[in-house]
């Protein structure tokens, strides 16, 4: 008999990594896949801050696939996946985050790679009702019919809840052998890990998108509005992810390291930006982002001096350097009073 294969979609959380574990021990050979959008959380981010130092320091997918002993195939959507971002055809969830038009891509993409290379079918870790957007029984469906992949999608752990599979019906996988979870739940999926000898995973709630972050929504949306376009980089997502993000005024921002990490992260960018530090005083990195002028450049110094280790100073000296050019210059840290918080995104 002709082994069957298929992809399964590796997000790095507890539930894809059960629903592969559960299809492999059927005999399935089972490869993963990873999409890299530029918006999840892990990686760097644990890297730079001193609070999260001891914050596990992988790539969950990649850890998970060495874990199950599957080759991860990672694939860079970055410039493709900005469509879902910035026009998602079924909105927006609660934040910027476009979770079944970003379900439907992905799925569809591993339609397509599973076509190109001879695999039979795909697996993802979804549960009817655990996500509102994109995990529901009518947005499954909808998943299964907008990707083309139509029943040649399998979800292990909630299969018996749904419509047999094409997987299913040709004897490739055992049904009785599948999972009937809904819900928010995690219980079950943790009993299943044990009786399946995982004992290490990411937090059972799994996900690591930005996008669902109110916070990062927030400095995400101001960045659009800011420049008239939802149009951005890489460098624009990951800036958004670094240090506290002010706007003093609607024609620039600044963002202001938090701490030394957040500091030699935001060097990277240096030549890129305006930007200022305290010489006087120990003090951040303090990038400046959009239209500036000189009025609103001394209120930049004056509130990096406000961020340094001179605050209650009278004077403190700022480096402020502009096209290349470094000047130096003498000003008064801007009283907490005088920054409000409206500025902070």
């Amino acid at each position: 008999m002709t082994q069957r294969k298929a992809v399964s979609l590796i997000s790095g959380g507890l539930d894809s990594m059960l629903a592969t574990k559960v299809v492999m021990e059927q005999g399935i050979h089972v490869e993963g896949i990873n999409f890299y959008t530029g918006f999840c959380v892990e990686g760097h981010t644990h890297a730079i801050r001193k609070q999260d130092q001891n914050k596990q320091k992988r790539n969950n997918s990649l850890w998970v696939a060495e874990q199950l002993g599957i080759k991860l195939h990672i694939i860079d959507i970055i410039e493709e996946y900005k469509s879902v971002v910035i026009n998602p055809k079924h909105g927006y969830g609660s934040n910027l985050n476009p979770c079944l038009d970003c379900k439907v891509f992905m799925v569809t993409k591993a339609r397509e790679w599973i076509e190109e290379n001879g695999f039979d079918f795909i697996i993802t870790g979804e549960v009817i009702g655990q996500r509102p957007m994109s995990q529901r029984r009518d947005t499954m469906r909808v998943v299964s019919r907008d990707s083309g992949i139509e029943d040649r999608l399998l979800r292990p752990l909630c299969a018996k809840l749904m419509q047999p599979t094409l997987p299913e019906r040709e004897g490739w996988v055992d049904r009785d052998k599948l999972y009937d979870f809904n819900g928010r739940g995690r219980k079950p999926q943790m009993a299943l890990a044990r009786r399946l000898g995982i004992e290490d995973y990411a937090q059972p709630a799994g996900g690591c998108c930005f996008l669902t972050d109110e916070s990062y929504s927030h400095k995400l949306a101001d960045l659009w509005q800011a420049r008239g376009s939802k149009e951005y980089e890489l460098d624009d997502i990951m800036l958004l992810k670094v240090g506290r993000h002010l706007r003093p005024r609607p024609s620039f921002k600044l963002i202001v390291a938090r701490e030394e990490g957040e500091s030699n992260f935001l060097l990277g960018y240096r030549k890129s930006y305006t930007h200022l530090f305290t010489v006087s005083h120990g003090g951040p990195l303090v990038l400046v982002d959009g239209q500036a002028g000189e009025d609103d450049l001394q209120l930049a110094a004056r509130i990096a001096a406000r961020f340094s280790q001179g605050r209650d100073a009278d004077q403190v000296e700022v480096a402020l350097v502009e096209n290349g050019e470094e000047r130096r210059i003498l000003v008064q840290p801007l009283p907490a009073a005088e920054l409000p918080q409206e500025w902070y995104l």
